[in-house]
């Protein structure tokens, strides 16, 4: 019994037509469905901490919380402050399933990231999404940082390695929680896969949004332990200080 009606006409070929701009549905410059009004206006973050991006109001330095508790992680690559219009498409994309969203950002993260590797960037050896535990995937249906690094896996030719970590703790939700309780939260949540390769190898952790950090700790100070030469942070959004 098929599901899907069998057609034998074309459906689609993307580079032979005129892509439509996603979020204000003029014709897209390029072929990723963004046009260069809607790409400039983007929320791009500008002068940031040299280590967790945190916006800053000078370009070259460090933030006091790296400077008095350096991360596990050497560097966080993202393009994005947490503000409109990309809050509201990873919101729509992580909570309704709108993945052309989703794969929107990845394609323009794939831009930046790559160059970022042309200027001063090392290129990892491998990217791991942040995994959800089995409950929350259940009730979601998908993992969107898996999808993210996938989709910039495929963009970058770099490999996603989707099974390495493991969140074995259905952790409360962090939203509301100040970073010390969410380093408390995080505690033990993760573990490696028995067979995970992690010795001397510099990885690159895909997540949609970093607000404190505490996750991307959690999961850095894991892969050191275990070997890690180098782990970074992609992300598609960082958020400011509160209060700023």
């Amino acid at each position: 019994m098929r599901c899907q009606p069998q057609y034998e006409g074309q459906v689609y070929i993307c580079l032979k037509n005129v892509q439509l701009c996603l979020l204000c549905n003029e014709p897209a410059d390029a072929q990723t469905p963004l046009c260069m009004a809607c790409e400039t206006d983007l929320p791009w973050l500008g002068d940031q901490c040299l280590t967790c991006a945190l916006p800053l109001l000078a370009p070259g330095m460090t933030c006091g919380g790296c400077l008095h508790e350096p991360p596990a992680f050497e560097q966080v690559a993202v393009p994005w402050v947490y503000g409109f219009p990309v809050d509201s498409l990873i919101t729509r994309f992580k909570h309704s399933a709108n993945w052309p969203f989703g794969h929107l950002l990845a394609e323009v993260l794939g831009q930046f990231l790559q160059h970022r590797f042309e200027e001063d960037l090392p290129r990892p050896h491998a990217l791991l999404p942040v995994p959800l535990a089995t409950k929350r995937l259940r009730q979601r249906g998908f993992n969107q940082a898996s999808m993210l690094a996938r989709w910039l896996g495929q963009h970058l030719d770099l490999p996603c390695e989707e099974n390495l970590l493991q969140r074995i703790l259905d952790t409360s939700a962090q939203q509301d929680l100040d970073a010390k309780a969410r380093q408390l939260n995080l505690r033990n949540a993760f573990v490696l896969t028995p067979d995970a390769q992690v010795a001397g190898r510099h990885l690159a952790l895909v997540d949609d949004v970093l607000t404190t950090g505490a996750t991307a700790q959690a999961l850095a100070r894991l892969l050191i332990d275990a070997g890690a030469a180098r782990v970074d942070v992609y992300c598609l959004a960082r958020t400011p200080k509160p209060g700023t």
